[in-house]
């Protein structure tokens, strides 16, 4: 069979990459790729772009199954448009997506279902802006509405960043993105990534896992889209994870199917977890998004031991009820190496060196490089992700670090402490 894994990140390669091992297939596709899919054995890029595109090329290679990574052609509607055809995808309708496409629909909608999260007010005018946060004071969270490449977040821990993140995202910082901002109270506690598949009914966890989006070692900087992960996370142990599902999960599906959306595809909760006993400490919703997290992703795919796609089979024809994850008990890391001046404006077109062999234990996923004449070059913010399995966390992140030394390219710049709060 042929596989098209729609997205360029490593999100995206990793997806591939396990794909690619599973019996029966023939050919995996990545639109558009980048330079780790562009150079792997059974995997090939193919430079589209548009979900009518996407849809022709599904038609005339016989693709089996389409699954989505990132958000923007969620939004964009492409598994509608795939779906009114009879074409197996997995992933959301644009209707469903909209709980991670607005920030807004995210926060009114979890109000309306009774869904623990932050306590907010929405603007589009700044001066309304301004006044509401003088009043609340600081820290505060401010938010663009819409999809900005994970960069539309900032924790604003005095009233002078808080008031220069309104007027950066109303002024046009991330264009239509940031018309409308969402002003959030801050939440304090240990964060953690929660993730599941749904085939409109039924809900298959996949494993816990941790981020880490603040760009320095500490938890400091400004936030990214994520330098590291692991799984699994201990702060989600069998209390938490059954309170994230009855709490948070199954009244966000029960709530989609009463406002009349049904919701098949991946569905991410980042969720806050509070401090004390496990039967009372707060659980809060941070943002909901509607596909795999990257890089949580690249750790989580390495622990599967399942045939990937008879996971997903069983997701498009609605017969999650049939399937269980088999899980590699071992642990896994996966620490982002990211480009000079990420995330503000990376520099690209920096030669990649050391790569080296990948291994069953040890994966380098590509997200912002390309193949160019015969080099594989940095072409984004977040350029690899050193991702290992080990017998505890910290045999894995020796692994990763380990491999970390061998790699090279001019200003790159990664975390040091990658899952400190699993072996603090």
């Amino acid at each position: 069979m042929n596989i098209l894994v729609i997205g360029g990140g490593g999100r995206e390669h990793a997806i591939a990459w396990r794909f690619s091992k599973s019996t029966g297939v023939d050919s995996v596709f990545v639109a558009p790729g980048n330079g780790g899919t562009a150079s792997a054995k059974g995997i090939n890029n193919v430079n589209l772009k548009t979900p009518e595109e996407l849809l022709q090329f599904a038609k005339d290679n016989a693709i089996a199954l389409t699954v989505v990574g990132p958000e923007a052609p969620l939004a964009a509607g492409v598994a509608d448009l795939f779906r009114s055809e009879g074409l197996a995808i997995f992933g959301p309708s644009q209707a469903a997506a909209q709980l991670e496409s607005s920030k807004d629909f995210a926060k009114a909608f979890m109000m309306r279902h009774q869904i623990p999260t932050a306590a907010y007010a929405s603007f589009s005018e700044a001066d309304a802006a301004h006044a509401y946060v003088e009043q609340q004071g600081a820290p505060i969270v401010i938010k663009a509405d819409g999809l900005a490449a994970g960069k539309g977040v900032v924790v604003a821990m005095t009233l002078e960043e808080a008031h220069q993140a309104i007027d950066d995202m109303l002024g046009g910082q991330f264009g239509q993105a940031g018309a409308l901002v969402v002003i959030e109270e801050f939440l304090a506690g240990e964060e953690a990534s929660f993730i599941v598949m749904c085939d409109g009914k039924t809900i298959l966890p996949l494993a816990s896992s941790q981020d880490h989006k603040r760009q320095l070692d500490g938890d400091k900087g400004p936030n990214t889209g994520g330098m590291g992960a692991y799984s699994p996370a201990p702060i989600v142990n069998e209390v938490i994870h059954e309170r994230i599902l009855s709490e948070i999960v199954i009244p966000t599906i029960e709530g989609m199917q009463a406002d009349g959306i049904e919701y098949t595809g991946f569905l991410y909760a980042g969720v806050m977890i509070g401090d004390g006993d496990d039967e009372r400490r707060p659980i809060k919703v941070l943002e909901f998004n509607c596909r795999l997290g990257d890089p949580e992703t690249q750790p989580l795919l390495m622990r599967i031991k399942n045939d990937f796609v008879s996971l997903f089979e069983a997701a498009t024809q609605g017969n999650l009820d049939q399937v269980q994850i088999d899980w590699d008990p071992r642990s896994a890391i996966g620490v982002v190496l990211a480009a000079h001046n990420y995330p503000a404006e990376p520099r690209t077109g920096d030669v990649i060196s050391g790569l080296g062999a990948d291994n069953d234990e040890v994966m380098v996923f590509h997200a912002g490089t390309k193949l160019q004449d015969g080099d594989i070059v940095t072409s984004g913010g977040r350029v690899l992700c050193v991702t290992a399995l080990g017998e505890t966390i910290q045999e894995a992140r020796e692994k990763a670090y380990s491999a970390i030394d061998d790699i090279k390219f001019d200003g790159m710049q990664y975390r040091k402490d990658i899952a400190w709060r699993a072996i603090k």
